[in-house]
C-alpha cells in the first residue's frame, strides 16, 4: 500500500498502515501483510494475491489445465549476451511454466 499523500511505502503498525516519511495513518483493508528483515532488507510479502497482482497477462494456453490466460515475466538468466527467458503462471491453477 502506499501513502495517499506523499506516495511512499505505508508499513503495518498494529491494526493500521503507517507512512515512515510524512506520518499518515490508515485502517488495513483485509489483505494480510507481513514485513521481515533479512540481512538489512526489508522485504514485504502480501498474502491476498488475487488483489495485488500487477502482472501484465497475455493469451497463451495453460499445459496443465488448458486455460488460455497467463501472467508472463521477463528474467535475465545467463549473461547479458544472451536472450531473456520468459515465465507464464496461469490464471486459473497457478501452474509456472517457462517459454520454449
Amino acid at each position: 500500500m502506499f501513502c495517499p499523500k506523499c506516495k511512499s511505502l505505508m508499513y503495518p503498525k498494529g491494526d493500521k498502515l503507517v507512512c515512515n516519511k510524512c506520518g499518515h495513518t490508515q485502517k488495513k483493508k483485509g489483505s494480510k501483510v507481513v514485513v521481515t528483515k533479512q540481512r538489512k532488507k526489508e522485504v514485504t510479502l502480501i498474502e491476498n494475491k488475487d488483489d495485488t497482482n500487477v502482472l501484465p497477462k497475455t493469451k497463451i494456453k495453460c499445459p496443465k489445465c488448458g486455460n488460455n490466460e497467463a501472467y508472463w515475466i521477463l528474467r535475465q538468466m545467463r549473461g547479458s549476451d544472451e536472450p531473456e527467458s520468459r515465465f507464464y503462471t496461469c490464471t486459473k491453477c497457478g501452474h509456472k511454466w517457462r517459454e520454449d
